[in-house]
């Protein structure tokens, strides 16, 4: 049965006194702000322990810089649970420049600093100052794709797996619901923490190795060897898959760091009863500003996990693996008439989705059984034959929602994969969406148009987009409605050379399209994609990738951007090395006029605009 908390679970001394906590079972720290609702892992975790007669306490956002901020409940039963939360701290502190951001989503008022870098580090060190005998589980998605020795972009470097770093005492990767119950479980009952080296799902380190597993080369050789590092990053690609027994290791200073195989996949009753739990769907009562993140979070529901996509460069795959789970239609529609019952509900939900909105089941039967191919993608190079595609399962739930008295609209703003789409024989959901899903724009990411560029990506050819676009268009004149596109690209992708760089630029103009943002490559721990940018080879084929840096990075970033005066100098020092002038002036395919030696736009007195 779906209930509402009125209250989240303690995340305050005031809060624990009012619930008569005198001392809980676990402590969980937190590099975000609080909030009661599953699409924050910190609170997952904590509602997955309490339903489990466990009683966890929060930390949110402890001021690092005082060694006591973690001392609020004092020394816990059975131990610290520490996530840096939604995201890579560095990411979240971080833009590509390597500059500080300047407002954080995941923190009251979109306050930077109030996470530290490496936050599951700091974390974890605070703890073990005040509390040196207390057990420390780190998880979340910064443990989860630096669970082995990877290329950190901020420092420029290979560092150790991150349990040498912190000094925890146990890792869960991936979505740690099973994993984090089985470790409560044990240290009830008196086992030590030293000891839990049998649960799938974490990872531990050990003075000895092992026999009859995947052994990863090692932190001494990826850090001096590239290509070892490629030949790293191609194995760790198979590391999620759960049905797959055989542990993986690796060697790092006379230790070694050993995954478990990864917990298996949630049935839809599994799933269900995760998002079942009485989540208060707010943030922590004692905040007075807005945590930006969540207004959009609020109306929105996640109902699938993991993606058969596994693009290059991201981090889904590492983190909650290529097999996908989803929830049943009865448990979705639960959550809504929650929803539903809000004040402030005004018959709008948001989204409904998730990593991937369009993945719902399993590839194939196989899969069920067998898991995920460990030599081929589902759809890279080109689709499995044995895939299998329909949407009707989503447009079921879709159609459920639609039918509550109080819903006026469902949106889709989650990632549609576009090539799965057009691969259904079946034209109903692309109508559907259309005419029904779309919120005046629809988010897609074809990424590139160079087809060199697309392939290192693990993305479709530019021509299956350009199908996509023309269905999409065609159904919105048959209905008279105005919607439009909203295309995502890559700039500065490992692979993309200037030619490439300025042959999307002349297809954005080509096209009239004029985005407004542009993701300019970020290379973070654990993807493919970061292992072609640190060594200059495809892991796959260990062949030479180009890779731009520096200069060419901003060059290539200015160049999609066409469309801005600022980057007029910018693209003139571009084209000028591409040998590209003839696109300097006022013809149809010019991407900057003639007088691009200005750095800025000037007013009417001839000062630079600010």
């Amino acid at each position: 049965m779906y209930r509402r908390s009125n209250k989240p679970l303690p995340s305050s001394k005031t809060e624990q006194d009012q619930k008569m906590l005198k001392r809980p079972d676990f402590v969980l720290i937190t590099g975000d702000g609080y909030i009661d609702h599953p699409s924050y892992g910190a609170a997952v975790i904590s509602r997955v322990l309490d339903d489990a007669g466990y009683s966890v306490a929060i930390i949110s956002q402890p001021d690092w810089t005082d060694r006591q901020s973690v001392c609020m409940y004092g020394k816990p039963k059975l131990g610290f649970l520490i996530t840096s939360g939604n995201m890579d701290s560095m990411v979240s502190n971080y833009t590509v420049n390597r500059r500080r951001r300047r407002k954080d989503y995941y923190t009251p008022g979109g306050k930077t600093g109030k996470r530290p870098d490496r936050a599951v580090i700091v974390y974890s060190g605070l703890v073990k100052e005040n509390y040196p005998d207390s057990p420390i589980i780190i998880g979340g998605i910064e443990t989860s794709l630096r669970r082995f020795a990877h290329y950190d972009y901020w420092d420029d470097s290979i560092r150790r797996p991150i349990l040498y770093d912190c000094r925890g005492d146990l890792l869960v990767f991936g979505m740690g619901e099973k994993a984090v119950v089985e470790i409560a479980e044990a240290l009830k009952a008196g086992i030590s923490v030293k000891d839990l080296t049998y649960i799938r799902g974490t990872g531990y380190l050990s003075a000895e190795g092992y026999q009859d597993v995947e052994e990863l080369p090692s932190f001494e050789e990826v850090s001096q060897s590239k290509r070892k590092y490629a030949q790293m990053a191609a194995m760790l690609q198979t590391a999620n898959d759960p049905f797959y027994e055989k542990p993986y290791i690796q060697k790092c200073q006379h230790r070694w760091m050993v995954q478990n195989p990864p917990q298996l996949p949630l049935t839809k009753a599994e799933l269900d009863k995760v998002y079942a739990l009485p989540y208060s769907f707010k943030p922590a009562p004692h905040y007075r500003e807005e945590i930006p993140s969540y207004p959009e979070l609020k109306f929105s529901m996640t109902i699938n996990r993991g993606c058969i996509g596994n693009c290059s460069f991201c981090a889904i795959a590492l983190h909650q693996g290529r097999y996908i789970q989803s929830r049943s239609v009865e448990s979705v529609v639960e959550e809504a008439k929650l929803l539903c019952a809000e004040k402030d509900f005004k018959g709008y939900i948001h989204d409904v989705g998730g990593p991937t909105a369009n993945f719902l089941e399993p590839s194939c039967e196989k899969q069920k059984i067998q898991g995920v191919c460990r030599d081929r993608e589902c759809l890279f190079p080109k689709p499995c034959p044995n895939l299998k595609v329909d949407h009707s399962y989503y447009l079921k739930i879709l159609s459920a929602l639609e039918d509550l008295p109080k819903v006026k609209k469902v949106f889709i703003r989650s990632g549609i994969r576009y090539d799965y789409v057009l691969l259904d024989q079946d034209p109903t959901f692309l109508n559907r969406l259309v005419r029904h899903h779309v919120s005046g724009q629809l988010h897609v990411a074809p990424e590139h148009v160079s087809d060199s560029v697309l392939r290192l990506m693990g993305k479709p050819p530019i021509g299956v987009y350009n199908q996509f676009k023309n269905k999409f268009d065609q159904i919105n004149q048959e209905t008279g409605k105005k919607q439009y596109i909203i295309p995502y690209f890559i700039s500065g992708h490992p692979g993309s050379t200037l030619e490439d760089a300025i042959a999307l630029s002349l297809y954005l103009k080509k096209n009239r399209m004029i985005p407004k943002q542009v993701q300019d490559f970020y290379p973070t721990p654990g993807t493919l994609a970061t292992a072609m940018y640190y060594t200059g080879l495809d892991p796959n084929t260990l062949k030479p990738v180009y890779v731009a840096k520096g200069k060419e990075k901003q060059w290539q970033r200015a160049c999609i951007q066409f469309n801005n005066p600022r980057n007029y100098a910018t693209i003139l020092q571009a084209l000028k090395k591409a040998g590209r002038e003839d696109l300097i002036g006022r013809g149809v395919n010019a991407l900057i006029p003639p007088y691009s030696r200005r750095k800025s736009p000037k007013n009417k007195r001839g000062r630079k605009k600010k």
